[in-house]
């Protein structure tokens, strides 16, 4: 009998931590608050029209210029961001929520990779022979860009806090203490800056933020294969809070945008300005 209680307390023990895990999963997919897809942006875009964009997206009755935006792979944070949250990009969400917002029409200036490929396929229609009269293939069709965006993550992967031990008293056990200790609340904060090509003014900037839960101790807690498959929910939140961060910065560019007054310098932009040196 008291092998049997034993087995039993054993089981139910096994059957609590993995209920937990579970449970935590679950926390993991809805930590971050905007948005109910893989992300905070959401939907498809043709054009001037959407589907499936985020409701909270702000948007343009009027479209106000081309825009090329800046895939950030050239940028300080860029190699580290990639390499802690496994994202490996933000420029196409970005694009996206461009597009849907209806505030800019979008360019393929600014991403080096996909310009490059564009330049090339144009350069073989042009110039192959292989393809027929009236490709309608010439220069002078390119569409030149107005604006530049350029995003940037200001602060990431920063602990602001922590959950201390509150699973661990709920169900018990010094097994899982550890994990209750690796749960940690994680902030990321981002900017965006909107330039105006031509006269290389800056146009706009904005900073957005968003939160998430990073759940590190479950990995520990399982060790070998186990840790391997749940890797990756530690560090899906922290890029999906990314994204949301970028959302709600643009969010807050285009409430600017639609109240946009032009600066003016007495004088006129570069001539000396009015703060003078005696």
């Amino acid at each position: 009998m008291k092998f049997s209680q034993q087995k039993l307390a054993g089981a139910v023990r096994l059957s609590l931590i993995a209920m937990s895990a579970m449970a935590l999963t679950g926390c993991l997919a809805s930590t971050v608050t905007q948005g109910t897809g893989g992300t905070s942006v959401s939907g498809a875009a043709g054009g001037g029209t959407s589907a499936g964009a985020n409701p909270t997206l702000e948007r343009c009755d009027q479209t106000l210029g081309t825009l090329a935006v800046d895939d950030g792979s050239g940028a300080a944070w860029y190699a580290d961001f990639n390499s802690r949250t496994k994202i490996t990009t933000i420029e196409p969400l970005l694009r996206l929520a461009v597009q849907q917002s209806n505030c800019f029409v979008i360019t393929s200036i600014g991403n080096s990779r996909t310009e490059s490929r564009l330049s090339a396929i144009t350069d073989k229609q042009r110039n192959s022979g292989e393809f027929r009269a009236g490709s309608n293939q010439q220069k002078g069709q390119r569409v030149a860009a107005d604006y530049y965006m350029e995003p940037a993550i200001i602060i990431d992967n920063s602990t602001v806090g922590k959950v201390a031990g509150g699973i661990a008293g709920l169900i018990g056990g010094s097994a899982l203490v550890g994990l209750a200790g690796g749960a940690t609340s994680k902030e990321s904060v981002v900017t965006l800056s909107l330039y105006d090509i031509r006269s290389s003014v800056q146009i706009s900037a904005s900073e957005g933020s968003s939160s998430s839960k990073n759940y590190g101790g479950v990995v520990g807690l399982f060790g070998g294969g186990g840790a391997a498959g749940l890797g990756g929910f530690s560090r899906t939140p922290e890029g999906k809070a990314t994204v949301a961060a970028f959302l709600d910065a643009y969010n807050g560019m285009v409430v600017s945008l639609k109240n946009y007054k032009a600066q003016e310098v007495e004088g006129g932009l570069g001539t000396g300005g009015t703060l003078k040196v005696n």
